[in-house]
């Protein structure tokens, strides 16, 4: 006969989350594969919504699918790398 299992709930800590952000690259960090390393650092999903490159600029809309505190350390590295990071402002309309 096998334990009886335990109710466990996830913590703020482990509760899943989405966060679609706005990464602005400068010139210097466009060649830097930053998205494949934040999925193989970090326990979360990536997926890029919409990207535009050029040589001077990256903009790419990018969702974070993973437990908040890897979402939130995700986001730190990248900023400490040097990628502006900003949360999409979703409005009515488009939701």
């Amino acid at each position: 006969m096998s334990a009886p299992k335990k109710n466990i709930r996830p913590t703020g800590r482990t509760t899943p989350t989405q966060q679609r952000l706005w990464l602005m690259y400068p010139p210097r960090l466009i060649k830097k594969p930053f998205i494949w390393e934040v999925g193989h650092k970090f326990k979360v999903v990536t997926n890029i919504r919409q990207a535009s490159v050029t040589d001077e600029i990256g903009i790419v809309c990018l969702e974070l699918d993973g437990p908040r505190e890897e979402v939130k350390a995700a986001i730190k590295w990248l900023q400490k790398n040097g990628v502006n990071v900003e949360p999409v402002e979703i409005s009515v309309i488009a939701s």
